[in-house]
């Protein structure tokens, strides 16, 4: 671990307390947000014009970015997860699966930060749901606090970034049609 975090064990370590049904709803909780992230960003970007849906399609690319960015980061990086340390209510992932940063809140991150580009009132929405995600890795013991606020300020800056970049080639195209 980068460095040690006892705020995040103890949150580890009190949810492998939790009975059997609630760690299970738990464990898979964060892997139901980034669909239901995915499934927000759609129904925000669908229907509503040109510029909106070329703001969720330039956002959409810099989420892919972001978390490509992350993987290639956990590989230098090179930081062990907790859950090798502490007890955790899901099988820690094998050997060469990196904490830092959390990919699952490097993409929750940047799909929330792309809902909230295109309708920027969905936040409330958008929000909670990337916090779910987020704060999910660390109770199920996989991520420490550090390696998930990582994730997430990888995940707004790539998508942001991206998204100021491509969104007005991108609406071109949609209003005008392929170069060709």
């Amino acid at each position: 671990m980068l460095f040690a975090d006892p705020l995040s064990h103890l949150i580890a370590e009190s949810a492998a307390g939790l009975p059997g049904p609630v760690a299970a709803v738990l464990a898979v909780l964060p892997d139901l947000g980034l669909i239901a992230l995915a499934l927000l960003l759609a129904a925000v970007a669908y229907g509503r014009g040109p510029r909106p849906l070329a703001i969720g399609i330039a956002a959409g690319v810099g989420v892919v970015l972001a978390y490509a960015a992350s993987e290639l980061l956990k590989v230098v990086i090179r930081d062990e997860r907790p859950c090798r340390t502490v007890e955790a209510i899901v099988i820690c992932p094998g050997a060469g699966d990196w904490a830092w940063p959390s990919s699952h809140a490097t993409i929750a991150a940047g799909l929330a930060t792309a809902a909230v580009l295109v309708v920027p009132r969905w936040w409330r929405y958008a929000v909670p749901l990337a916090a779910v995600v987020a704060l999910g890795r660390v109770a199920i013991g996989v991520h420490d606090i550090a390696d998930v606020a990582a994730g997430v300020a990888l995940g707004v800056v790539v998508t942001v970034g991206t998204a100021r970049l491509l969104a007005p080639g991108v609406a071109r195209v949609l209003v005008r049609g392929p170069v060709g």
